[in-house]
């Protein structure tokens, strides 16, 4: 396997929305995804980047991605990354690319002056549970995490 790491660009929006979809598919979430390639290439590649993607590759073949942003942390008064998705294509796992992904990610965070580098995982999914310990990663069980999302954040927003 030949793994590249690099940074996304405007034209990878087909790849990157398949991998959503390929992520969607593993957590069977796929239901909950509205994301367009069109609102895609805008929040990631427009006026105001929301979020920057991580692409792996193994020469061509795209087989995971990290996409992500900065938070801030008011306790360090330094920034953050916060890790929103990470995923590997489930023929490429237990290859390196989640650890490449991790890695690029955290030298970015450390580049960039970043206090810390966080991210969810669902409850169930073990095998992502052990290899995020393996790296050294601890839980933060002392919060939960709460969503305001649909027609909740609309009637909050239109008070």
């Amino acid at each position: 396997m030949t793994l590249a790491i690099r940074p996304a660009e405007r034209a990878d929006v087909p790849v990157i929305a398949e991998l959503i979809r390929g992520l969607a598919r593993f957590e069977k979430l796929e239901d909950e995804v509205t994301m367009t390639e069109e609102r895609l290439a805008e929040n990631l590649f427009g006026s105001h980047r929301y979020a920057e993607t991580l692409l792996a590759e193994d020469g061509d073949v795209p087989v995971g991605f990290a996409l992500f942003f900065h938070n801030f942390s008011t306790f360090l008064g330094q920034p953050g990354i916060y890790l929103e998705d990470l995923f590997v294509v489930p023929e490429h796992r237990d290859r390196g690319v989640g650890r490449a992904l991790l890695k690029q990610l955290a030298r970015l965070a450390v580049e960039r002056g970043c206090g810390r580098l966080e991210w969810s995982v669902l409850d169930w999914n073990r095998e992502a549970i052990g290899f995020y310990e393996r790296l050294g990663a601890q839980p933060n069980s002392e919060w939960t995490v709460y969503r305001l999302a649909g027609q909740a954040l609309y009637a909050l927003g239109r008070e």
